[in-house]
């Protein structure tokens, strides 16, 4: 049996072609750990770990300490196999984006082992675990919406109709940073987008009551919502669970849930109808699997999102959705944001389409840069 024999990082910076701004930050790059996992035989699994300082807390060089010392200490000399998977949650308390690269690199690393997409892998690890055969067919491709940041009424609607000439279905609009004008930004996206399905994320930017009069405003105006995503801060659920009852838009929990505990805690307090569950958050493709099967048990909506990280992360969670026959449009634009693609290989975009390359594991062969 092949074993783990080293576990390498790197940093990798990608440049947006426009800057991305929310309640929480503004940022013009992506900024990553890129982690390679090589076994004994000398194949290579791929992941990242991204920076988001206002969401998860992590940095580049806690991601990278974390790689490099705990979990490089439990994972050389261990199987080269999913069930290694477990050592790497349990190596260090929280780094859950360290613990997301490493994760995806080792399913990477048994993906490409088999000769298998990544896709093809998560389905057969998915059939495995539920003794249920896997849907026929392997997927090439998936949908994403499109987030819109957070600006001017006229900025937003200007970007709102580029994005839908750009054939974007599904706009994201962030709000939560003036709630006196969020109404009419909404209402701005809305008249210059009108074939787009609208989603709003305040990103923990409102209080309760702020969120209600908002949310019955645009009501009141007939906006049709998809949902309100993660309305108050992410502790707040009794405020959360509030909101939900106090206006007629189903609310999406995601600063809410990185893990299984805040998953349950939020399903007993009522507090959100869907999750969006991030392999950042949650700390890889083995957590996330579990989240994405107790929402689905609980009857609880689910959408695969993504922090601002690059094509590797996004191709490891589109592969997920993909797998999981996950319903709907995801929100995995991320890789849509950079300038180019920092790999030889991996996945691509054409507008909302996220197209999966051709070859086993993750199709990452490489860094440009």
């Amino acid at each position: 049996m092949p074993r783990v024999a080293a576990v390498r990082t790197r940093r990798v910076r990608v440049p947006l072609h426009t800057p991305f701004v929310t309640a929480l930050r503004r940022t013009d790059f992506a900024e990553t750990v890129v982690v390679t996992v090589e076994d004994s035989d000398g194949c290579v699994g791929w992941g990242e770990a991204p920076q988001v300082w206002k969401v998860t807390g992590d940095s580049l060089a806690g991601s990278a300490a974390a790689l490099e010392g705990p979990i490089s200490d439990v994972l050389v000399g261990a199987a080269a196999e999913l069930s290694s998977a477990g050592l790497i949650q349990g190596a260090v308390v929280g780094n859950r984006s360290a613990k997301m690269a490493a994760d995806i690199a080792l399913h990477d690393l048994v993906a490409r082992r088999a000769g298998v997409s990544m896709v093809e892998h998560l389905q057969s690890h998915a059939s495995q675990r539920s003794g249920i055969p896997g849907e026929p067919g392997i997927p090439t491709q998936l949908t994403t919406d499109m987030t819109l940041s957070v600006g001017t009424p006229d900025e937003l609607a200007e970007a709102a109709a580029a994005r839908a000439r750009d054939g974007f279905k599904t706009l994201k609009i962030k709000v939560g940073t003036d709630a006196a004008g969020d109404a009419e930004r909404v209402l701005a996206v809305r008249e210059a987008a009108p074939g787009c399905v609208l989603r709003l994320d305040a990103n923990t930017g409102w209080r309760a009551d702020e969120a209600v009069a908002v949310l019955t405003t645009l009501a009141d105006q007939d906006v049709e919502l998809e949902f309100v995503e993660q309305p108050v801060a992410r502790r707040d659920l009794e405020a959360m669970a509030y909101v939900r009852r106090h206006q007629p838009y189903k609310i999406l929990a995601d600063e809410s849930v990185f893990d299984l505990e805040d998953l349950v805690d939020v399903i007993r307090a009522g507090a959100a109808d869907a999750v969006n569950v991030k392999l950042a958050k949650c700390g890889g493709i083995t957590p996330a699997v579990e989240l994405l099967e107790v929402a689905k048990l609980h009857g609880l909506g689910r959408l695969v999102g993504c922090m601002m990280e690059s094509h590797l992360g996004i191709g490891a969670a589109a592969a997920l959705v993909a797998a999981g026959g996950i319903p709907g449009e995801q929100d995995l634009d991320a890789g849509w944001w950079a300038r180019t693609s920092p790999y030889i290989g991996g996945i691509g975009y054409d507008g909302p389409r996220i197209l999966f390359p051709d070859a086993p594991g993750l199709g990452i062969e490489g860094v440009l840069s």
